[in-house]
């Protein structure tokens, strides 16, 4: 019998950020969808129904919110390299993937990045 670990996931949270290789392309805030996959060092279980027990999930979204914001980018794989790396320092947790999608190709649903990080 295999064991899958406990996930917490936003899916999607709207970030304002300045973003983008040409400065014109940075001068204006820019709306990117982040989802965030969160594994806790401790599972679900045994939680008792306790916040502190767990990963706040919208203390985690300011702190994305935030992170976004900080100062501008060129690339939106930077941005999901500091979102990990932040979430990993941060946070109790053993392992983080972030994917952000980027809506600026014609043609195109969106561009997007996906990365994976562990402790």
């Amino acid at each position: 019998m295999s064991h899958f670990p406990d996930i917490i996931e936003l899916r999607r949270l709207q970030v304002k950020t300045f973003i983008g290789v040409p400065d014109e392309e940075r001068a204006d805030p820019q709306t990117l969808l982040v989802t965030i996959r969160m594994t806790p060092s401790q599972g679900f279980d045994g939680l008792d129904d306790d916040i502190t027990r767990t990963i706040d999930y919208y203390a985690v979204s300011l702190e994305i919110e935030a992170l976004a914001l900080n100062k501008p980018r060129r690339l939106i794989e930077t941005l999901a390299t500091d979102i990990a790396s932040h979430l990993l320092t941060h946070h109790s947790l053993t392992k983080v993937a972030v994917s952000i999608e980027k809506h600026i190709l014609p043609n195109t649903e969106c561009v997007a990045v996906h990365i994976e990080r562990s402790v």
